[in-house]
């Protein structure tokens, strides 16, 4: 599983890489949609190919623990006044 690493790099490092490359082609799900057709197009971009969304997440999960404190902080704001 670690693509011809053989007995280099140790094996904590040959452990967290399989651990990042098996995380990264999991399937996900799409957060418009729910689909399960999110591909990682490059480090933090992610692509649904269903709907066609494009959005930014983790280099190698679509969403991060530290996005979903953010998201649950700026919910919890209270609405600008215009």
């Amino acid at each position: 599983m670690t693509r011809g690493l053989g007995a280099r790099y140790g094996s904590t490092v040959r452990k967290r890489y399989i651990k990042v490359l098996s995380e990264t082609k999991r399937v996900h799900k799409c957060p418009q949609c729910g689909s399960e057709s999110i591909r990682r197009e490059s480090v933090g971009v992610w692509n649904c190919r269903k709907c066609g969304l494009t959005f930014t997440g983790g280099a190698y999960t679509p969403v991060t623990k530290l996005g979903v404190v953010a998201k649950r902080a700026v919910k919890s704001l209270p609405a600008p006044e215009a």
